[in-house]
């Protein structure tokens, strides 16, 4: 019995936490994953429960499966309006570590997502979203840019990276 599955999903959402690293400068791929966790968590309790289910479908299983974690669609989605308050689920995640600017995660994590989920979802997603959050993401990018972003050394976050 062949166990391809798991190990496709597996280097998918490596793949995906490298990018959030590239993305963010950062080294430690354990604060990529709390970073993704939260900040798909924040995202996902702000959509449509329709919306919820599109997004999921194309994430890989193992990040499908912490994007569901905890998930509970009564009274989704939240009314919080403001940036200031989707921000703060992420700082209550980082509440220890002053190096991490919560906006910085959202768009961080945004163009990641931005690069690896299709155009048409992404732009539904932003759609679903309050301007003030909708803000926090970057205009998408034609297709061609968003394939080539991934060798980049630049992010959309603005934040330079080193080799």
């Amino acid at each position: 019995m062949s166990l391809d599955v798991f190990e496709s999903t597996l280097h998918k959402t490596h793949a995906w936490l490298k990018d959030l690293m590239h993305e963010m400068g950062w080294e430690d791929r354990y604060k990529a994953y709390i970073a993704m966790r939260v900040t798909l968590h924040a995202l996902r309790d702000r959509l449509t429960v329709e919306e919820v289910a599109q997004l999921g479908a194309q994430l890989p299983m193992l990040i499908r499966g912490f994007y569901y974690e905890g998930w509970d669609p009564t009274g989704k989605p939240v009314r919080e309006r403001h940036a200031e308050q989707f921000l703060a689920h992420i700082a209550r995640q980082f509440a220890g570590d002053a190096s991490v600017e919560p906006a910085q995660v959202a768009r961080g994590f945004f163009a990641v997502l931005g690069r690896r989920v299709s155009e048409g979802e992404i732009e539904d997603v932003r759609q679903v979203l309050p301007a003030e959050i909708r803000h926090l993401w970057a205009e998408p990018a034609p297709a061609a840019k968003r394939a080539g972003d991934r060798d980049s050394r630049r992010g959309t976050t603005g934040i330079s990276r080193s080799p």
